[in-house]
């Protein structure tokens, strides 16, 4: 959430920037007429609630001097019930504008591509050669498939599009690859957590996801739950309404959980394979920083993400996303992009954001800073990585014209050994 102080300071800058992601300017006229509106109104409020206490006192005066107090008396309930009349106005108009301040997207900073979608994104580097594989590479799914180490069928057979069946080999990697990431961000300096997979409408709502992307979401019937988006919110909101001890930042987490997206809007997008599923595992990773450092530790975040990638030996490149395509609560976001030999193209494995105090001022999250005063802490979060994708990539990257896949080699401990996966060795019940 933006700071209203900031917006009625200057509203033509939060006119200029937020105009950038889509926010008409009339918007944001809305907003300042309501906070005026607000203002009036406690002004009024604490007016007449002076006025009262006036009336009271002259009340109590009078009963102590028995003398006659009716008129007094009146006018103290007229006043009482235009203090009530009041605050039920204050109270729906703090809503109207608490809505609309929900609603808002975060400030991008000022080196962020402005442009309405993807196409303005800019690509800052690359790392890593694109292997020439020699024959015509398949998606990773026709690879899956034919191993028996993906079945999609059986999977919508029980649960629908979208889902997946892991077998052998095939779930053995997706296993190897999330505990390959989650020691690599143990060595940089995060902890591990294992968070709940359900929260509360209000650990949505402090980390953005509510109420503008609650369509997204799957939701338990009747009941204030919903099934984790990402492991950012349960890390996130670890310290909801806290102060977090100033010697104890910066706090790096993090976790692997499932997600579960409804995927609301892609309809025809990603219908094969591991790119875009109802349910996927990915490892998260969120920071909690003083403010002068958050830029600093976007950076850091990155390459803890590319690392993983560096590791694998997967070629990717990084880009910062424009105005019209970061997330609703990032500032600033770099991307992280692997190839994918058969599609011919980068797709994205990971997001890296700083969300700056945005997150912060929701959730209530704050620290004391040298001279004791509070402030917001800056949350930043990353994908360190989506694993479904991962083992797309690896599926991609490492197949062989025979059909098989070759293990990375930071993964064959992981593996226990295991360097290829075969016909032979993938599924023992479906070997033939």
């Amino acid at each position: 959430m933006l700071d209203i102080k900031k917006i009625r300071k200057d509203p033509e800058f939060f006119k200029q920037k937020l105009g950038t992601r889509g926010v008409k300017a009339e918007e944001i006229d809305e907003i300042i007429a309501l906070d005026a509106k607000r203002r009036e109104l406690l002004q009024k409020s604490e007016t007449l609630k002076a006025e009262r206490n006036a009336t009271s006192k002259k009340i109590g005066e009078a009963k102590k001097n028995h003398a006659p107090a009716e008129e007094v008396i009146k006018h103290m309930r007229e006043i009482g019930g235009k203090i009530k009349r009041l605050d039920e106005q204050l109270e729906e108009n703090d809503k109207t504008l608490e809505d609309k301040l929900l609603h808002l997207p975060n400030v991008p900073a000022d080196d962020v591509p402005v442009g309405p979608d993807e196409s303005y994104n800019r690509e800052e580097y690359k790392v890593g050669k694109i292997a020439d594989l020699g024959f015509e590479p398949k998606h990773h799914w026709e690879i899956g498939e034919k191993l028996g180490i993906l079945d999609f069928d059986r999977a919508a057979k029980n649960s629908g599009a979208r889902f997946v069946y892991y077998l052998g080999l095939g779930a053995q990697l997706e296993r190897a690859v999330y505990n390959f990431m989650l020691d690599q961000h143990m060595k940089d300096g995060y902890t591990e957590v294992l968070p709940p997979y359900i929260v509360k409408a209000k650990a949505m709502f402090g980390t953005g996801q509510f109420p503008k992307f609650r369509e997204g979401v799957y939701q338990v019937n009747g009941q204030d739950m919903t099934l984790i988006p990402t492991a950012e919110v349960p890390l996130t909101n670890y310290f909801y309404g806290e102060e977090i001890p100033a010697d104890k930042l910066p706090v790096y987490v993090t976790a692997l959980t499932p997600c579960f997206r409804s995927e609301a809007g892609a309809a025809g997008r990603d219908t094969r394979g591991l790119i875009r599923m109802h349910q996927f595992n990915k490892v998260e990773m969120v920071k909690f920083v003083k403010p002068g450092t958050s830029y600093d530790e976007l950076e850091k975040l990155t390459k803890n993400g590319e690392e993983i990638l560096q590791k694998l030996n997967l070629p990717y490149h990084v880009i910062t996303l424009s105005t019209g395509d970061a997330s609703f609560t990032s500032a600033k976001t770099h991307d992280i992009e692997v190839w994918f030999p058969a599609q011919h193209k980068y797709r994205e494995i990971s997001s890296c954001s700083n969300c700056l105090d945005f997150q912060a001022r929701r959730m209530h999250t704050t620290y004391r800073d040298e001279n004791g005063k509070l402030q917001y802490v800056h949350t930043l979060n990353g994908s360190g990585l989506a694993v479904g994708r991962c083992v797309a990539a690896i599926l991609e990257n490492y197949q062989n014209e025979d059909g098989s896949v070759t293990i990375p080699d930071v993964l064959v401990p992981y593996m226990h050994g295991v360097k290829k996966i075969t016909k032979d060795n993938a599924v023992p019940f479906n070997n033939k």
